[in-house]
């Protein structure tokens, strides 16, 4: 959403300071449809309108987040899914930097032309090949994985760089997160949205020139622009992972409450009563979300004991 407004294609009322979640849809889904292509061939139309439709279906999950699957081997390479439609449609280019460097044999050959899901589904079948060599290939792939974490690398980076035209506005992906980023002067840069910069009005930008996140902020012009309080950073880092997990809780528990069966409810019922069932309810999704949490913990826990034990007997 930001990327359309600040490409002016999506306006909203001045002054406005507060906008729900519903309303960004509405904008959005308007853009959509005000977007049609006008001269275009039947085949054409019947595809843009199969696309939209695709893209409808799926908007409402912008509120919890798209699941987008990168491949290894260029920023603009992702596997395709409904939720890519929502870009193409929205003309928003969408990019990430997880990148295998080319020149790195062993890892090239280990991770091949796989997505992450499917990368990970190699790892777990290399695990339990009775092949040295598969072996061998998936603990180089999770290692990979696992030291770029960041899910940046310096060759994505220089990638990223050259691949961004000068002015555009475009989204990243990076670590499940959706940010605004543009080029000015060869340099790139993501929005400022962390909470915790809520009330630095002049820190606009902030700049990407290395894996680990520590890059310069700036004003809206990208003159340097270091937040008034040094300690802004910090919180903006931590006010972000609380209210992603608070935004995460209040979703789930909006989505729970509308799959409560009401019919199921009898009429006349006090509130107490109500109350009472509604919280009956929630402890028992709390208590099956705890128990495969758990459950989840055990088998990831068995997996790296198992591949411990694998790597011992190669090697």
């Amino acid at each position: 959403m930001n990327v359309l407004l600040l490409a002016w294609k999506v306006k909203l009322p001045p002054m406005m300071e507060i906008i729900t979640a519903e309303q960004l849809m509405e904008y959005l889904g308007d853009y959509i449809l005000d977007a049609k292509p006008k001269e275009i061939s039947e085949i054409q139309r019947l595809n843009y309108e199969q696309n939209m439709s695709d893209a409808m279906a799926i908007l409402h999950k912008l509120q919890t987040g798209l699941d987008v699957n990168v491949k290894f081997t260029g920023v603009r390479v992702f596997e395709y899914t409904p939720e890519c439609i929502v870009f193409d449609l929205l003309d928003i280019p969408l990019y990430h930097g997880w990148l295998v460097d080319p020149q790195i044999a062993d890892i090239v050959k280990a991770v091949g032309n796989c997505s992450y899901n499917q990368l990970v589904e190699k790892i777990i079948s290399c695990k339990q090949s009775d092949n040295s060599e598969l072996v061998s290939e998936g603990f180089v792939a999770e290692q990979f994985l696992n030291n770029t974490a960041t899910q940046l690398t310096y060759h994505g980076l220089c990638e990223l760089t050259s691949a961004v035209q000068e002015g555009e506005l475009c989204v990243f992906f990076r670590n499940n997160h959706f940010s605004t980023m543009t080029k000015y002067k060869g340099q790139l840069y993501l929005l400022v949205t962390d909470q915790g910069f809520l009330t630095e009005e002049k820190v606009v930008w902030e700049s990407l020139h290395n894996v680990d996140g520590d890059g310069n902020f700036c004003d809206s012009e990208f003159h340097l622009r270091p937040p008034s309080d040094p300690e802004t950073v910090y919180r903006g880092q931590q006010d972000q992972i609380d209210q992603d997990y608070l935004m995460a809780l209040s979703l789930q528990q909006e989505q729970q409450s509308q799959e409560i069966n009401w019919e199921e409810i009898p009429e006349g019922i006090s509130d107490l009563e109500l109350a009472k069932k509604l919280q009956e309810e929630e402890d028992r999704r709390a208590s099956q979300y705890y128990q495969e949490q758990e459950q989840a913990a055990a088998a990831a826990a068995q997996v790296q004991v198992n591949w411990t034990r694998e790597i011992v007997l190669i090697y």
